[in-house]
């Protein structure tokens, strides 16, 4: 597999094939979404080639960093958009994969459309998504962490990203995926100063929804059951509290939706959630 593998950044590295297609090539080699992903982590490619490619590609300014959350140093990517000035900023929170270059490259999309974005890897406390060595470990790695420790990295995050420079404080989002997407809706909960929350396919906290202050927007995959069928108790309590909150359940989609390298990828339910996080975030 190590031949072919090499074949497959080769290509992407004289510029034959894109990101997306890079990826279909080695899900095809590991057998997996999980394991392609983990294998470009880490082998060190995705932030070393794929990240530094597909940054200038989106005329954006990347690079990884590290941010301090109580005894430990949370390492984490950040996209800028090239141009100066203060910008909002969105804190993407990944899956239960960890930091991959999925979630890289969303991070890269919304530096594109102007905001500063901060992609940190949860699974820093347990060594970080690169020094996994399979994607189960990684997901094992994920399931045994203490909710409330993540909360704790992505509110040290929030701080870091308020001292930025380049970075309008007054409008710092958050939006997560799967398991982050939990961990979105729990900001909102946690950080009064939390400007939007976006969900994608994540449950909701089961309590402190009383204290939420930002709106908050969610996208639901129609045969997502587990998760989906929440939506109109999240609707009702979320009213009867005074918050705001707007979701939408899109037809004949899985979970993962939203993912371009997944099986379940569906791109026009992808491209309406885009646009319409995008309206909401610059409202």
């Amino acid at each position: 597999m190590k031949e072919e593998f090499a074949k497959c950044v080769a290509l992407y590295r004289d510029g034959l094939v894109n990101r997306r297609d890079l990826l279909k090539s080695i899900i095809t080699l590991t057998g997996s979404y999980a394991a392609a992903h983990l294998l470009l982590e880490s082998s060190g490619l995705a932030a070393r080639l794929i990240s530094q490619r597909e940054a200038a590609a989106a005329n954006v300014d990347a690079d990884t960093v590290r941010y301090p959350s109580g005894q430990f140093q949370i390492e984490a990517y950040l996209v800028k958009p090239k141009n100066p000035g203060k910008h909002p900023a969105v804190i993407v929170i990944h899956e239960n994969r960890g930091l991959n270059e999925h979630i890289r490259d969303v991070a890269r999309r919304f530096a594109s459309e102007g905001f500063v974005a901060l992609a940190p890897d949860l699974l820093a406390r347990a060594g970080g998504t690169a020094g996994m060595k399979t994607p189960d470990e990684a997901t094992r790695a994920i399931d045994r962490m203490p909710p409330f420790e993540s909360v704790e990295d992505l509110k040290a995050g929030f701080a870091f990203l308020e001292a930025i420079p380049d970075v309008d404080p007054q409008h710092i989002s958050s939006v997560g995926f799967c398991w982050g997407g939990w961990r979105s809706f729990m900001l909102a909960t946690e950080i009064p100063a939390l400007h939007e929350a976006v969900v994608f396919y994540g449950s909701t906290p089961g309590s402190g929804l009383q204290k939420i202050q930002a709106p908050v927007l969610a996208h639901y995959a129609q045969l997502d059951h587990q998760i989906t069928g929440n939506a109109i108790a999240t609707e009702k309590t979320m009213k009867q509290l005074g918050k705001k909150f707007t979701y939408y359940v899109y037809p004949n989609t899985s979970h993962a939706f939203f993912n371009d390298t997944g099986d379940r990828y569906n791109p026009d339910a992808a491209k309406l959630a885009w646009a319409r996080t995008l309206e909401f975030l610059r409202s």
